[in-house]
């Protein structure tokens, strides 16, 4: 049985697997915690065998920030494993505070450590290249444009063979690294985009994309980006991976005391969470999922809803919600509020293992066989 290749993925008969990865700075070792469990089902299913990856089962993976780096080290067929080490190595280095770093001026942490750990990771791969095994997509921001930039190593998409600037001769690491420069954190990337023009990038997490689940089908599914697959719930399936999620929530007084600054960030994130739940909101609405989330009091979980009468996929949510309540109530996990909240920081390595004791909990919890049907078992790949 030899590997399947990207083409065997993207133009191979039969329905189609995608795997979304959400944004999420240190918290992406949530996501790798249910991925973990994930491959070890998976490889169950199919017979065992020691060289099998996700790379193996889904068709196209997609990521912002952090979801990209562990989106492109899946596609270059990385056991999670790897991954999980990766970024037990990566997070102290990239995250490292400096007493130089201070101020307004200039960004929290130096985006050197990050930009060679990639270098080092995802060498000189293009992504064009057979180096990358299944389809993949990067979603980054182009910053002095305002456009989110979906970028994806399909040879039949539009700029894929661009004359100027074609995808597939992107390295890896750049797209992965434009996709996770996120402000306050890092300061931009720039991508060479045509004859002598050079685009500004910045973390794919500030367009609507920072859960790029949605964005995922678009591609998989809208005739220009040049895939074209079916929708059906025995065509689709779309597995999304989060990276624990909280409510931002304080007293009301407090916000008229705010510092501008913290006003302005807080509203950002408000964008990007409410964007993360539109997106859930869309993909319960035109499926039947086994794991349906509460949108929200009114309109509950959707159960009694469904676009057109008629499911466009099968789909599946994983997600921690870094809520005491939730946690008590869901993993019979005790956690205090001040430390949910130090939790849900985006760049302190400290709590790299107290976020993968979660996710394993999580994971535990929440991973099903029955969530990936059988009908979408992959084939041998020698067709």
């Amino acid at each position: 049985m030899r590997p399947k290749t990207r083409d065997d993925h993207l133009f191979g008969p039969g329905p189609k697997r995608l795997l979304a990865l959400d944004g999420g700075g240190v918290r992406g070792i949530v996501a790798l915690a249910y991925l973990e469990r994930v491959e070890r089902l998976l490889r169950e299913r199919s017979g065992g065998d020691p060289e099998f990856r996700l790379c193996d089962y889904f068709d196209l993976i997609g990521g912002t920030s952090t979801g990209a780096i562990i989106a492109a080290g899946i596609a270059v067929g990385f056991p999670v494993e790897k991954i999980v080490e990766l970024y037990r190595t990566m997070m102290p280095s990239v995250f490292k505070t400096s007493r130089w770093r201070i101020g307004l001026r200039q960004p929290k942490y130096s985006r050197g450590p990050l930009a060679g750990l990639l270098a080092e990771t995802f060498g000189d791969i293009t992504l064009g290249s057979s180096g990358v095994r299944t389809g993949l997509v990067i979603v980054t921001k182009r910053f002095d444009t305002g456009s989110p930039w979906v970028i994806h190593n399909n040879p039949r998409g539009k700029y894929f063979d661009h004359p100027q600037a074609p995808n597939r001769e992107f390295m890896l690491r750049d797209v992965v690294r434009a996709s996770t420069a996120a402000a306050p954190y890092f300061g931009p990337e720039a991508l060479r985009v045509g004859e002598d023009v050079e685009g500004v990038f910045i973390d794919g997490g500030v367009s609507p994309y920072n859960n790029p689940a949605l964005q995922l089908l678009m591609v998989a599914t809208l005739e220009g980006f040049g895939f074209g697959w079916p929708i059906g719930p025995d065509d689709l399936f779309l597995l999304s991976v989060g990276t624990g999620s909280q409510a931002l929530d304080f007293q009301p007084d407090r916000a008229f005391s705010m510092p501008s600054a913290m006003v302005g960030l807080r509203s950002v994130r408000s964008v990007i969470a409410d964007s993360s739940w539109l997106t859930q909101t869309i993909l319960q609405w035109i499926s039947r999922s086994p794991t349906p989330w509460e949108i929200d009091r009114e309109v509950g979980d959707l159960g009694g809803d469904l676009l057109g009468g008629r499911e466009a996929l099968s789909y599946v949510r994983y997600d921690v919600r870094l809520e005491r309540e939730w946690l008590a109530e869901r993993l019979g996990v005790e956690r205090q509020g001040e430390v949910l909240r130090d939790l849900a920081a985006l760049d302190k390595p400290k709590n790299v293992e107290a976020l993968a004791e979660l996710g394993a909990a999580a994971a535990e919890a929440q991973v099903k066989s029955e969530h990936f049907p059988e009908a979408f078992d992959p084939g041998d790949g020698s067709g």
